[in-house]
């Protein structure tokens, strides 16, 4: 390792061990550094606008979200993500560690031509959440998780939430498959990618586009564009109707749907 990324690397595990500790910008090098180059191997997760990959910082174990299509996505998107989890520090939402955005030019081939193109490398670096997702542990009514577990499950997400609306967050993309679980069955709500924050006088906004996962959108977000904290609550309703009776079938578009 270089100078840079040695002193990033025993800043990163400082805050790492540290839950009091504020997140940090980190250099593109210690994140290639601690997931061995983005390997294969150490691949922990893949969605239509990002990898997530697992790395070792001294004893322990972190998740890096590396985005995916970045010359595709708007440069405030990802400022908007990072603003949101700056202000969501709470035992049941995933603990946020640090960020990387840098840019780097790469000369490629167009029409022809070798021309200087500019590489958006942006990533986020969070906790390491052992049990997967709660979509991977709810099955029915009668198998998986205990009836008591369901419930610490639901108050878990309940209490996550009511905390990031507190702060004006809405998370808007709400559903199993953003829930986490660590060692002990506490659920971690993760995956801001589409998260907004409300000014002070606000409680709703109509957006352009429609985004988020089927079945777990709002009727009137859908029908108008219009989002709010009923947003997030509807989507928390459909959660709970799963964890205690088990998953429903929706209409598979590549999970996310956008218009």
């Amino acid at each position: 390792m270089d100078r840079e990324t040695s002193t990033s690397y025993y800043i990163l595990e400082r805050v790492l061990l540290d839950e009091s500790a504020e997140p940090t910008s980190l250099p593109l090098s210690l994140l290639q550094h601690i997931t061995n180059h983005f390997s294969l191997d150490n691949e922990i997760g893949r969605g239509g606008f990002a990898v997530v990959y697992k790395g070792m910082v001294g004893k322990g174990m972190v998740a890096v979200k590396k985005l995916s299509n970045t010359f595709v996505l708007h440069e405030n998107k990802f400022h908007e993500e990072v603003r949101c989890l700056l202000n969501a520090k709470h035992k049941n939402i995933v603990r946020f560690l640090g960020y990387c955005a840098e840019t780097q030019g790469k000369m490629q081939k167009f029409e022809g031509e070798d021309v200087m193109a500019e590489q958006r490398n942006w990533l986020l670096c969070f906790e390491y959440v052992c049990n997967g997702s709660l979509d991977t542990h709810i099955t029915d009514a009668t198998c998986g998780l205990n009836w008591r577990e369901r419930y610490r499950i639901i108050k878990g997400i309940t209490e996550g939430l009511v905390f990031l609306h507190e702060r004006r967050i809405l998370h808007l993309d709400l559903k199993p498959a953003n829930i986490l679980l660590d060692g002990h069955m506490v659920p971690k709500i993760a995956d801001f990618g589409l998260s907004r924050r409300l000014g002070e006088d606000q409680t709703r906004v109509i957006t352009e586009n429609i985004s988020g996962t089927l079945g777990y959108m709002a009727p009137e977000y859908m029908r108008s564009k219009q989002i709010a904290f009923t947003s997030d609550i509807y989507s928390l309703g459909v959660i709970i109707m799963e964890i205690l009776t088990g998953p429903k079938l929706y209409l598979n578009e590549d999970d996310v749907r956008t218009v």
